[in-house]
């Protein structure tokens, strides 16, 4: 038996949805989501962490490099440093997708 996956909410979908609500025309609230992508990628470029109250704290972190196994070959290979994107929900988030 097949899981069907949940659907995925665009950018597009999410800014028609708050102009309805807001009575904004969709090129406004469009322009203000991708100002806000913009803002949230430039800020973790600089390693400013961001706090969205109710959503949670997107930060970069920094993997140190590291030695790993090919599981193909069992070779050892080296896996360079990097930095990653990591997302903590918040209290209000949690609850309300657990519920």
């Amino acid at each position: 038996m097949a899981t069907a996956t949940a659907p995925t909410v665009s950018l597009k979908q999410l800014s028609a949805t708050l102009a309805e609500k807001h009575e904004l025309s969709k090129k406004q609230t469009n322009e203000v989501l991708e100002n806000l992508v913009a803002l949230v990628v430039t800020n973790l470029k600089k390693g400013n962490r961001i706090r969205i109250a109710g959503l949670g704290i997107l930060q970069v972190r920094k993997r140190a490099a590291r030695l790993g196994r090919n599981p193909a070959t069992g070779e050892t290979i080296k896996i360079p440093a990097k930095k990653k994107i990591a997302f903590r929900a918040a209290k209000d988030l949690k609850e309300a997708v657990g519920k």
